[in-house]
């Protein structure tokens, strides 16, 4: 299913590295948070709130966001020497990386992300500026720290990214994608809509690259309720040489990331050897290989050079699936969604899939968290964790799901199955005590859905299921000439509007970099 990572020997690998809990300021502790996070990601950091050395304690009108911000410091400087014996009994090197963090805010330089590399005890370290920041960190922990500015897109002076202040050095990424919305460029379908305010054009990925900046760019959450990974908010891919935590490392420290924004998207590229976040040699006759597997049907592949839409795929048009549909038989994504009901409610699901006929290859929560992230805006509901496993052939789960709140904000809990099968193999499924049984020809006409009960009850909806050439294409695009300078990276949007976005792969001559 991926050629193209086998060649280049890595493998993808999805994490959230920014996400918090009550263990500075927000909701849950730090052990469920860590529990959520082990069901649908290979490797986390959970964030404490450390310190705002410009912060406005002048200012009236900010007074109550000053005061859950002081005791949230507080609270961290209290707990974070022991909060790493708790980190070392989540970790499983190989399957389940775990990474101390924890952030500091800048009204002037923007907020950024400190992550360090080892589980071992070590002090917070904290600076005013990127610059101090780095020296701060370079003296106490060598290359064993790393920061990342995130939430960039504010404007410069509120918390936005100051790209002129920007340290490489000290960041191998920043953070463009997170429940705060998007900031590749000016204008994206999702936008800014925190009270913090709207994206400022040069504050964006697309501002940073035009300065000339080498970076990579990732996906976190910043979600505040204890729920790393929560499906929707946002998400790190990564591509290292092999699972296990010091591999992770260096996958980071070498740019090879991509930012999701919730399904587990398989977005690779390359220039010959050099991979996304990578420097390439100039070169006369370059070709860019795109290895893409989607979390469902994909609507489009951009690759964007300079700063400019360069040249777009629509796999539907120009099909290139890496393993086709043979003999009836077809690799394709079983999405189930559940959740709806009246306002203000919700529903514990329990379930269980099974396919007859065909084979379950792998499982995909797609869980969710709860959309509170001020202390001011409420307390978290506390539902209970949720569970998923698959033992013999059959896949069962356990998970809460809110009714959407409004008609544009979805609460829906999901799990998607990697299946191969032909059209008259069987699903059958038990949904909070219904039997359902479907026929996988029928999704591949269309979606099915149903409701518990009466109107406004909780409602399931098995997605429409998509064909190989659909949801997979690989390939390569001639960029020619490929100069000191330049970047280029793809962009993949998919037909449920999931997205995902490589890192650039930047041309420099040898040294100037």
């Amino acid at each position: 299913m991926m050629p193209l990572a086998v060649s280049l020997g890595v493998v993808p690998l999805y994490g959230d590295i920014h996400n918090h809990c009550a263990m500075s300021y927000g909701h849950g502790r730090l052990e469920d948070a860590l529990a959520r996070a082990r069901l649908q990601l290979d490797f986390v950091s959970v964030t404490g709130h450390a310190a705002w050395p410009d912060m406005p304690v002048d200012v009236p009108e900010v007074a109550h966001i000053v005061d859950f911000h002081v005791k949230g410091f507080a609270r961290l400087r209290e707990i974070w020497p022991d909060h790493f014996a708790t980190l070392k009994r989540f970790e499983e090197n190989g399957v389940f990386s775990v990474f101390p963090g924890y952030e500091i805010h800048s009204c002037a330089y923007g907020d950024q992300t400190i992550v360090y590399a080892d589980l071992d005890v070590a002090d917070l370290q904290l600076a005013d500026s990127p610059a101090e920041l780095r020296e701060t960190l370079h003296r106490a922990k060598a290359a064993r720290a790393l920061a990342f500015p995130h939430h960039i897109g504010y404007r410069r002076g509120a918390r936005g990214i100051d790209w002129n202040a920007f340290e490489p050095s000290l960041s191998p990424f920043v953070e463009m994608y997170s429940m705060h919305g998007c900031a590749e460029t000016s204008e994206t379908s999702r936008g800014y809509l925190h009270s913090m305010g709207p994206v400022d054009g040069r504050s964006t990925m697309e501002a940073g690259l035009a300065a000339g900046h080498v970076f990579g760019i990732v996906g976190n959450t910043d979600h505040h309720s204890g729920f790393p990974g929560s499906y929707g908010h946002g998400r790190m891919g990564l591509y290292a040489q092999g699972r296990d935590r010091e591999s992770i490392w260096a996958g980071m420290r070498a740019r090879q990331t991509n930012a999701l924004t919730g399904d587990s998207i398989h977005l690779l590229t390359a220039i010959g050897n050099t991979i996304q976040g990578g420097i390439a040699a100039p070169q006369d006759d370059a070709q860019l290989a795109i290895e893409a597997v989607g979390g469902g049907a994909v609507d489009t592949i951009d690759i964007v050079r300079n700063g400019r839409l360069w040249q777009r795929i629509t796999p539907s048009l120009a099909p290139a699936p890496i393993v086709p549909e043979r003999d009836g038989v077809m690799e394709t994504i079983l999405h189930l969604e559940l959740g709806w009901g009246a306002r203000g409610t919700s529903h514990r699901w329990l379930g269980e899939v099974a396919l007859e006929g065909g084979d379950i290859l792998r499982v995909e929560p797609r869980f969710r968290g709860q959309e509170i992230v001020s202390p001011l805006e409420g307390e978290d509901a506390a539902h209970p964790l949720p569970h998923i496993s698959f033992e013999g052939g059959v896949v069962r789960f356990e998970v809460t799901a809110e009714a959407n709140p409004n008609n544009v904000t979805p609460a829906t809990q999901g799990v998607a199955l990697h299946i191969r099968s032909a059209p008259d193999a069987n699903i059958r499924a038990r949904l909070a005590g219904q039997d359902i049984a479907v026929r996988v020809e029928r999704l591949l006409e269309g979606a099915l859905s149903g409701n518990l009960g009466a109107i406004d009850s909780p409602a399931y909806r098995f997605h429409a299921l998509p064909r190989p050439h659909e949801w997979q294409w690989g390939g390569t695009v001639e960029l020619g000439k490929f100069t000191d300078g330049e970047n280029v990276y793809v962009r993949l949007r998919q037909a449920n509007g999931q997205m995902a976005w490589a890192s650039p792969v930047f041309c420099r001559m040898r040294g100037s970099a």
